[in-house]
C-alpha cells in the first residue's frame, strides 16, 4: 500500500481523482528547455505564459499563479483584507476553512441548498454580524454558487466576496466563464483535479489593483530589489509545475471530453437503480464533467452510503465520499463549535448521502460497465442470515476481497 496525491493508492484498484497528464513528449521537451535555460523559479517565462493562457480561458484580465490553490486562498484572503468572521459553506474541503482559522478569522458555517450541494444564500444573510467581513461560495462539483445572490448580499453589507473555483476550471455560468465572480476567485490545479499542475493553483480576478498586491505578496512582499512594502510569503508557482500545467492545457479538451463520455455511460448504467440520484450539469454550460456524484438514499436503497463504499472498496474499486464529515466535524472546528451540526441540517444530511466515482481519462467504458455492475450487485444482493447490523445498516456479504 502507498500513498498518492494524498489518497491511499492500491495497485489494481480504480481511484477518484487518478492524474490526467497530456503528452510527456511535449512535457520532456519543455522540461529540458527550462534546464538548459536554468530559470527553475522566481517568476519565469513558462509561468507566466500559463498565467496569460488560464486568464485567456476564463475571460478574465489576471491569473496569478501559486504554488498550490490553499496558499492561493490564504493569500488572497490576506490581500482583500479580510479579517474577524466570513461565511462559508462546511460542505467544502477543509482547505477552504483551514486558509482562513490560520491567519486567526473565524469560519462561520452556513448551511446549504439541498439542491445544488452550494451554500444556501438565503441563509448566509442571517449570519451576518458586525464581525462579518466576507463570505467564501464555493463551486461545489463545479457547479456555479449562487454568484449573482451572493454578489447582491456583498455588496448590500460591504463584505468581500470570494470564490473557492478549485472544482470549476474551465466552466460557466449563464455564458459568463467562472473566475470573474465577486473580487477574485481561486483555481487549485491539484494532481487530483482535470487539469493540473503536479501542485498548483491561482487566483484570477479583473481587479488591477488586487492582482498586483497579489503579485507582489506571492514573493514576500518585494517591489524591486531589496525593497519589502508588506507583509508576504513565498507562494510562487515554479517552472516545472508551469511546464506540466502548459503540457496538461495542450490536452484540456481531451480530459474534459473523456470526463463526458464517461459520465454519460455512468447515467446510462445507473438509470434505474433504486435509491440512486446522479448529480446532473447543465449541459448548456461549459462544464468539465470531473465529478460523477450520487446520491445514496438508504431507504430506497436498502443500504447506506457508508455500506455501499465498503462494498466497492472490497472490490477493488476506491469510490470515495465528499466532503465527509464536514469541516465542522473536524479539528478544530469541532472543539471550536461543538453545536455547529445544529445548524447544518442539509449539510448533515448531503455528507452522509453523496458518494464519488472513479472518471478520468485512465477509466475506461468496460470499467465503467463493471463498477455499475458492481453497484447493481450490492443493491441487490439478498442479506445473508445473522448479518443485518444494529442501525438496520448493512445488507451486503462480505465480498471476500478485503485485503
Amino acid at each position: 500500500m502507498k500513498k498518492s496525491n494524498n489518497r491511499i493508492s492500491l495497485p489494481g484498484y480504480m481511484h477518484v481523482g487518478r492524474p490526467n497528464i497530456g503528452s510527456r513528449r511535449a512535457f520532456i521537451r519543455r522540461i529540458n528547455d527550462v534546464l538548459d535555460a536554468r530559470w527553475l523559479t522566481n517568476n519565469g517565462p513558462l509561468v507566466r505564459e500559463l498565467e496569460e493562457r488560464i486568464a485567456a480561458l476564463h475571460e478574465v484580465k489576471h491569473c496569478v499563479a501559486m504554488c498550490n490553490g490553499t496558499t492561493a486562498l490564504e493569500i488572497a484572503i490576506q490581500a482583500l483584507g479580510i479579517k474577524g468572521g466570513v461565511i462559508l459553506p462546511s460542505f467544502t474541503f477543509v482547505a477552504t476553512a483551514h486558509a482562513l482559522q490560520w491567519q486567526g478569522i473565524t469560519p462561520v458555517f452556513c448551511d446549504i441548498d439541498p439542491k445544488t450541494h452550494n451554500l444556501d444564500p438565503r441563509k448566509v444573510e442571517a449570519l451576518i454580524t458586525p464581525r462579518t467581513t466576507g463570505i467564501i461560495g464555493v463551486h461545489i462539483w463545479g457547479r456555479p454558487c449562487a454568484p449573482e445572490a451572493l454578489e447582491q448580499i456583498a455588496k448590500n453589507h460591504s463584505l468581500r466576496l470570494l470564490f473557492d473555483a478549485a472544482h470549476a476550471f474551465g466552466c460557466s455560468h449563464r455564458g459568463r466563464m467562472i473566475g470573474s465572480f465577486g473580487d477574485a476567485e481561486v483555481l487549485s490545479f491539484h494532481a487530483t483535479k482535470v487539469f493540473n499542475t503536479a501542485e498548483g493553483g491561482a487566483v484570477v480576478t479583473n481587479d488591477d489593483r488586487l492582482a498586483q498586491k497579489l503579485r507582489y505578496m506571492r514573493d514576500f512582499a518585494f517591489s524591486g530589489y531589496d525593497n519589502v512594502i508588506d507583509l508576504g510569503v513565498n507562494g510562487k508557482m515554479n517552472e516545472l509545475c508551469a511546464a506540466l500545467g502548459l503540457t496538461n492545457l495542450e490536452s484540456f479538451a481531451k480530459f474534459v471530453a473523456a470526463n463526458r463520455r464517461n459520465y454519460d455511460r455512468y447515467r446510462k448504467h445507473l438509470a434505474g437503480l433504486p435509491g440512486l440520484t446522479l448529480v446532473e450539469y447543465n449541459a448548456g454550460e461549459k462544464n468539465n464533467w470531473q465529478y460523477v456524484v450520487v446520491e445514496v438514499d438508504e431507504e430506497e436503497a436498502d443500504l447506506s452510503r457508508d455500506d455501499l463504499v465498503s462494498f466497492l472498496h472490497r472490490h477493488r474499486i476506491l469510490a470515495r465520499k465528499y466532503f465527509w464529515p464536514g469541516c465542522h466535524r473536524m479539528e478544530p472546528y469541532r472543539s471550536n463549535y461543538p453545536d455547529a451540526s445544529l445548524r447544518l441540517p442539509e449539510t448533515e444530511r448531503i455528507a452522509g448521502r453523496v458518494l464519488v466515482l472513479p472518471t478520468g481519462a485512465e477509466i475506461s467504458a468496460s470499467d465503467i460497465e463493471h463498477i455499475c455492475l458492481t453497484i447493481g450487485k450490492a443493491l441487490h444482493k439478498p442479506m445473508r442470515t445473522g448479518q443485518k447490523s444494529r442501525q438496520k445498516r448493512s445488507k451486503i456479504p462480505d465480498s471476500g476481497n478485503n485485503k
